[in-house]
């Protein structure tokens, strides 16, 4: 006898045991000091920024235009897997109960999300408005019954397999959203919400009455999940082996001159590969380029001087950190065992490509300091960024790995 029941906590329970064995390893000792440190001097910084705001500065724009964009982005967790559409399928009638609890999870979700997003702009919010923190749960409740309706019309457009209406009412939504958070931060009173939420519900009841003939689209809801699990693999893999992670390869056609580079040598093998790999496979140089930009922010808008050189080596470590999967990437490929080279050949690969892309986050991150207007202070992180690189990839990294 099927109790759809029984199987919504089978799938909860497997899923909360499988992040929370990722998570375990994701939040290390090193990576808690580095989140630490790094969200100490953002409150700092931003501490020190509102003293400087004035009163007449855009804060309901901002926090409408960013808040919105958390409500309207409203994915509901069905944790459906491949198989669902062949064996859930005839069910499908019966599984009510099972998307509804999908809703009320995805909806706790994103409330957490909210209330930290609201937490961060309240500040702000009260830097302008006199200091006035007292408005927070009543904005907080406002967003929250925002945010169901938004994962009510969310779950209904997903009844369409048509994408350009899945941007239209995206982008409707969007805009009601930010127009009802402007009016609501901006204390206009409820006058000018209701027609905002009365908007949302006309939308909602034309979806359903739209949709009450169709039938779920498993393949989709199939694909978003599995895409949602694809990058929480994807980051996970940056800190230890995840089995389940399908590996993607994008051409990037435009950086074949890097490969042309490389003399065409057997030596060159390992060396050829883990440059492809870095370019082509799994987010290794999208999460470089990210790094190095979020880095040289960072860097650009700090003003304490040597602070710059600490911030630019807790990048470079953070990088590097994240970069040492890489040496494990085609661990399971029978044909990389198979080249006629010498077995050192391969670490030594590792090292050196580890160590020169280290040398160039390196070499660009102190090209920003020196826009600072410090020189010295530019040298100085030179000579300890070329320094940190080679130690890390020459030594921390064989430890770390057992090369």
């Amino acid at each position: 006898m099927f109790d759809e029941k029984v199987l919504w906590k089978e799938r909860l329970s497997k899923r909360t045991k499988e992040l929370s064995s990722y998570l375990r390893y994701i939040f290390n000792g090193h990576i808690v000091i580095v989140l630490v440190f790094l969200l100490g001097t953002a409150a700092f910084y931003y501490q020190q920024w509102l003293t400087t705001v004035p009163e007449q500065f855009p804060a309901a724009w901002i926090m409408a235009i960013v808040l919105a964009s958390i409500l309207t982005y409203s994915p509901i967790f069905t944790f459906l897997s491949e198989a669902d559409r062949i064996f859930l399928l005839p069910l499908e009638n019966r599984l009510n109960g099972f998307f509804q609890r999908a809703k009320v999870v995805s909806f706790f979700l994103h409330a957490y999300l909210l209330i930290m997003g609201l937490a961060v702009f309240m500040p702000m919010y009260a830097r302008v408005n006199e200091g006035d923190f007292q408005a927070f749960l009543p904005f907080l409740l406002a967003i929250l019954v925002m945010k169901v309706f938004n994962l009510l019309i969310r779950w209904q457009v997903q009844y369409y397999v048509e994408k350009n209406i899945h941007l239209i009412d995206s982008l409707i939504r969007f805009a009601v959203n930010t127009v009802f958070l402007f009016f609501l931060f901006s204390n206009e009173g409820l006058l000018f919400l209701l027609p905002e939420v009365f908007l949302l519900v006309l939308l909602l009841l034309f979806y359903r009455k739209s949709t009450s003939k169709k039938g779920l689209k498993w393949e989709f809801l199939i694909e978003q999940e599995e895409r949602r699990m694809s990058s929480f693999y994807r980051f996970a893999n940056m800190f230890t082996d995840v089995p389940n992670l399908r590996d993607r390869v994008k051409r990037r056609q435009w950086l074949d001159w890097v490969f042309r580079k490389l003399a065409f040598k057997q030596e060159n093998s390992f060396h050829y590969l883990y440059i492809r790999t870095f370019l082509r496979a799994g987010d290794y140089f999208g999460l470089f380029v990210r790094l190095t930009l979020i880095g040289a922010g960072g860097i650009y808008l700090l003003s304490f001087g040597y602070g710059q050189v600490l911030l630019m080596l807790l990048f470079m470590y953070l990088t590097g950190f994240q970069l040492l999967p890489l040496w494990n990437h085609h661990q399971n490929k029978l044909w990389v065992n198979l080249y006629p080279i010498e077995a050192g050949e391969k670490g030594r690969a590792f090292k050196k490509i580890l160590a020169n892309l280290l040398y160039v986050q390196a070499i660009l991150l102190s090209i920003v300091v020196l826009l600072n207007g410090e020189l010295l202070l530019s040298i100085i992180s030179f000579v300890a960024g070329m320094t940190f690189s080679y130690f890390f990839a020459h030594m921390y990294a064989p430890k770390k790995l057992s090369l």
